[in-house]
């Protein structure tokens, strides 16, 4: 769900920063070959994050949910040149397409890609993590934000993405949708967490972005 028209969010991708070009070849690739390319971050989205991570300048980053790598690079380039970008997602049969378009972006080095279960990975990463992005299953956001806050520096970033969830949150017709109520509680747990200041901005799916304190 987009939460402006369709020609206003024109007008806002053409007048923010160009969608690299080879972010732009992944975004056709995505949309051509593979299952749900809603999940795509896409331009705005993507321009997003990288402008949040050119303004930590991030040393690590963590991503729960790698899809097939659009965020990743978009967030990598906000990297520190000895920067490392930790990338977990449970489907290893996309991973000759990330090496692919990671190599192609001279990323290769700078992107650790693990495949598996992100509850028993995140554990395994040490802190201080920098930038945190979460898109992955709804369920378990609760679950990653825990693991990581405590290894977020003071000022870092977790953003988590589809917390609108095409504004189902609203609904409570929607009770038994059980990625709804797990956003819905996940929303209101960081708005009243002590540890972190929250923004919650109605970008595509809604994008939450929780400064550690």
């Amino acid at each position: 769900m987009e939460f402006i028209d369709e020609a206003l969010l024109k007008y806002a991708e053409d007048h923010s920063a160009k969608e690299p070009e080879l972010l732009q070849k992944l975004n056709r690739e995505t949309h051509l070959k593979v299952m749900q390319p809603r999940m795509l971050s896409g331009h705005l989205q993507g321009r997003i994050l990288s402008m949040f991570s050119k303004l930590v300048q991030p040393k690590t980053i963590v991503e729960v949910g790698t899809y097939t790598g659009y965020s990743a690079l978009c967030l990598a380039e906000g990297l520190q040149a000895n920067g490392l970008l930790h990338t977990i997602d449970n489907n290893d049969e996309r991973v000759p397409l990330l090496n692919r378009y990671f190599t192609e972006a001279r990323e290769q080095n700078r992107i650790r890609i693990h495949t598996g279960n992100a509850l028993d990975i995140l554990p395994s990463i040490d802190g201080p993590i920098d930038l945190v992005f979460i898109d992955a299953d709804k369920h378990n956001y609760k679950n990653y934000f825990n693991i990581v806050i405590d290894k977020v520096r003071p000022g870092g970033l977790i953003i988590s993405d589809n917390v609108l969830w095409s504004g189902k949150v609203l609904e409570s017709s929607k009770a038994n949708d059980v990625d709804t109520i797990a956003l819905k509680e996940f929303n209101d747990y960081l708005a009243s967490n002590p540890k972190v200041e929250i923004v919650l901005l109605p970008v595509r799916d809604g994008l939450s972005v929780a400064m550690r304190k």
